[in-house]
C-alpha cells in the first residue's frame, strides 16, 4: 500500500515547468523512496508511466493517438473543408514547454543506479530504459523549440540557478541524447517480456534512427552544419542497419494487416505494438474510418502513388486516369489499394457501409478498417480492439535509405536492403512494383532512367524518389508534417501555391444520380462550377492556407515559448528568449 501512495506522491511532486508550486515542494519521503526503489518489478511499474506518453497507438476512447492525422490535417496529404492554420498566437501558458518527463527519467536514473537490489546488468538494462525515455522527452521539446536548457540529473528544489538556466543549443542537447541512445542500445535486453511490447534494444535502435534522421536533416537544411549532420545521419542509419539485419524482423503479412489487426503478435513486421482489449482498452479509429464524415485524402497524395511499371504516373505508359475510383487504383502501387477506400464516397452520398461514412474529397480512409468489426452496434463507436504499430519495419527501412542518401551516394545495396524490401512485401493479389535501381546516381526502373515531371526542382531526382516512397508508406502515421519541416519544406502545405491539395475526386453529377442507393450532391463544389469536376472541399478563398518560404511565416519551424514561461524566468533574472519571429 505505502509503494501505491509513493507512486501518487511522486507523480504529483514532479510537476510541469518550472512553477512557484513546483519550487515550494519539499524533498521525497526517503524512507517511502528506499521502499519504492527495491525490486525490479517497481522499476518495471515506473517505466511503464512513460509508455502512453511516447506509444499511444490508436488513442484510448474518443481520443485519437499518433496515427490518421491527429485531429488536424496540417500537412499536404488532406483536402479538409478549412484547412488548419498555423498557430499565430503566442499560447500564455502550455504549449508543450514541459520537462516533467525529464525530471521523471533523471530521477528513475539516479534511482536505478543506487539499487543494490539488481545485479549489473539488470541496472544497465534499466539505466538504458531511464536514458531512452530522456531521449525521447528531448527529442520532442528540440523538435518543437529548438534550443531547450539540458538538464542531465534530478536536480533539487533549492538548485534555483539551475531551474532557470539559459535554453543550451540544440546541438549540445542532441549531443547529449545521442549519448543516451548509444547507452541504452548498448545495454537495453534484446529481449524483454512477451515481444512487441516491451522496450527492448530493437526498439531503442527503431526510434534512434528516427529521431537521428530527423535532427540530421534539421542539421543539414535548417543550421547548414554538414559535419553535424553527417554525424547525426551516420547514427541513423547505423541503428535502422542493425535493425533490419539482426533483429529479425521480416514482412509476412500485407501492408494494410499491419493496422488493422486484432492480434499483430503474429504479424513480424511489428517491432513494438500498443494492444488493446475488450473491456479493458480500446479506441475509436476503426470505427471513425467506416461511420463517421472524415476529412479525406488530396488529389496531390493520391497522385504520389506510382504505377505498377514502378513510375510516376506523368510518365507510366499503364496510368489509367482519375475519372472514375477504378482508374485510378488500376495498376497502381498496391499501398494505394491498401489505403484508400474502393468505394468513393463523396459528401452527402449513401454508400454501402455507411451513409454517415462520407469524405471531403470522396477519397476516403481504409487502411485502419477491419471489416470483420465494422458494424459494432449503435453507440459503440469507441470499443474497437484492433491492435496499433508503435513502430514497425517499414519505417526503419525507409530511414535507413532516406539516410543512406543523405550522407552519400546511394548505392544498389541500400536500396535492395530498404527501399526494395517494401516493394516485395506480400501484397495479396496486387501486382508488386518493380525493384528500384540507381543509374549514374539517378532512379531507374529496368535500367532506364526516369524523372518525375513533378518533381521540386531542388530536389535531387533520386532523393525525391525516396521521399516519395516515405510518404506513401508512412501516410496518415502522423510523420508528415515532422518530415516537412525537416526538410525545410512548409511551403508545401500552401493551397494556393499547390491547388491539388483543395482537389479531391473527379464528380459527374449525373452519373451519381443513377446510383441506386441515391445520392445528394447537390451542395458539393465542383471545380469550374458546372456538371463535372474535382471536388474543392474548402471552395472559400478566404480559408486559403498561405506560407511564403524567406518570409515571417518561417517562424512556423519552431514553436513559440508560451509567455507565463518568459515571464517567470525574468522574474529570476534571466532572459529565456523568444524563438525567432515570434512576437506578441
Amino acid at each position: 500500500m505505502k509503494s501505491k501512495i509513493y507512486i501518487l506522491v511522486l507523480l504529483a511532486w514532479l510537476g510541469t515547468g518550472c512553477s512557484k508550486e513546483f519550487l515550494d515542494r519539499g524533498p521525497l519521503d526517503q524512507e517511502s523512496d528506499n521502499i519504492y526503489w527495491s525490486n525490479e518489478k517497481n522499476v518495471r511499474t515506473f517505466a511503464y508511466g512513460f509508455y502512453t506518453t511516447y506509444f499511444g497507438g490508436y488513442g484510448t476512447g474518443f481520443a485519437f493517438g499518433d496515427y490518421f492525422y491527429q485531429g488536424q490535417s496540417l500537412n499536404d496529404d488532406f483536402g479538409p473543408t478549412s484547412p488548419p492554420q498555423f498557430v499565430k498566437i503566442i499560447p500564455a501558458s502550455g504549449g508543450g514547454w514541459s520537462f516533467t518527463n525529464v525530471r521523471k527519467a533523471n530521477i528513475m536514473l539516479n534511482r536505478v543506479q543506487n539499487m543494490s537490489s539488481l545485479d549489473e546488468p539488470t541496472k544497465k538494462h534499466w539505466m538504458g530504459i531511464a536514458r531512452f525515455f530522456r531521449g525521447m522527452a528531448y527529442y520532442r521539446l528540440v523538435k518543437a523549440f529548438g534550443d531547450v536548457p539540458w538538464y542531465g540529473y534530478a536536480m533539487d528544489v533549492s538548485e534555483e540557478a539551475q531551474l532557470y538556466k539559459p535554453r543550451d543549443p540544440r546541438t549540445l542537447v542532441m549531443d547529449s541524447v545521442l549519448l543516451d541512445f548509444k547507452y541504452a542500445s548498448e545495454n537495453v535486453r534484446a529481449a524483454d517480456g512477451e515481444k512487441g511490447l516491451n522496450v527492448t534494444k530493437w526498439v531503442v535502435e527503431a526510434f534512434m534512427s528516427r529521431v537521428f534522421l530527423f535532427e540530421g536533416t534539421w542539421q543539414k537544411y535548417h543550421l547548414n552544419n554538414p559535419a553535424k549532420a553527417q554525424e547525426y545521419l551516420l547514427a541513423a542509419k547505423a541503428a535502422a542497419d542493425d535493425v533490419i539485419t539482426n533483429g529479425g524482423y521480416v514482412f509476412n503479412q500485407t501492408y494494410r494487416e499491419s493496422f488493422n489487426n486484432l492480434d499483430l503478435s503474429k504479424n513480424t513486421e511489428i517491432i513494438m505494438y500498443r494492444r488493446y482489449a475488450t473491456g479493458l482498452l480500446t479506441h475509436s479509429l476503426n470505427s471513425y474510418v467506416n461511420g463517421e464524415g472524415q476529412t479525406g485524402p488530396n488529389k496531390n497524395l493520391m497522385e504520389a502513388y506510382l504505377c505498377t511499371d514502378g513510375r510516376p504516373i506523368g510518365t507510366s505508359a499503364v496510368y489509367q486516369g482519375d475519372k472514375t475510383n477504378e482508374k485510378v487504383r488500376t495498376n497502381r502501387d498496391p499501398r494505394l489499394l491498401d489505403t484508400f477506400n474502393p468505394e468513393l464516397r463523396p459528401p452527402g452520398s449513401n454508400n454501402r457501409y455507411n451513409k454517415l461514412g462520407t469524405s471531403t474529397t470522396g477519397y476516403c480512409t481504409w487502411k485502419f478498417l477491419n471489416d470483420a468489426i465494422r458494424d459494432l452496434p449503435e453507440g459503440s463507436s469507441s470499443v474497437n480492439p484492433t491492435h496499433a504499430p508503435v513502430i514497425r519495419l517499414g519505417e526503419i527501412l525507409i530511414n535507413y535509405a532516406e539516410a543512406a542518401a543523405e550522407t552519400g551516394a546511394i548505392t544498389q545495396a541500400d536500396l535492395d536492403k530498404s527501399i526494395n524490401k517494401l516493394r516485395l512485401r506480400p501484397s495479396g493479389t496486387a501486382a508488386k512494383l518493380p525493384k528500384l535501381e540507381v543509374s549514374g546516381g539517378q532512379p531507374a526502373i529496368a535500367g532506364v532512367v526516369y524523372t518525375d515531371p513533378k518533381r521540386d526542382p531542388t530536389v535531387s531526382e533520386m532523393l525525391w524518389e525516396i521521399r516519395r516512397e516515405r510518404r506513401v508508406e508512412l501516410t496518415m502515421e502522423g510523420m508528415r508534417l515532422d518530415d516537412l519541416r525537416r526538410w525545410k519544406k512548409l511551403a508545401y502545405v500552401d493551397t494556393r501555391a499547390n491547388p491539388d491539395l483543395n482537389r479531391g475526386c473527379w464528380i459527374n453529377r449525373a452519373e451519381w444520380a443513377k446510383v441506386p442507393t441515391g445520392s445528394w450532391l447537390s451542395n458539393v463544389t465542383l471545380e469550374g462550377g458546372g456538371q463535372e469536376g474535382y471536388i474543392i472541399p474548402a471552395p472559400n478563398p478566404l480559408t486559403d492556407r498561405l506560407f511564403v518560404e524567406g518570409s515571417a511565416d518561417s517562424r512556423w519551424y519552431l514553436d513559440p515559448l508560451p509567455l507565463d514561461q518568459i515571464k517567470l524566468y525574468k522574474d529570476k533574472g534571466v532572459d529565456l528568449l523568444q524563438n525567432p519571429g515570434w512576437v506578441q
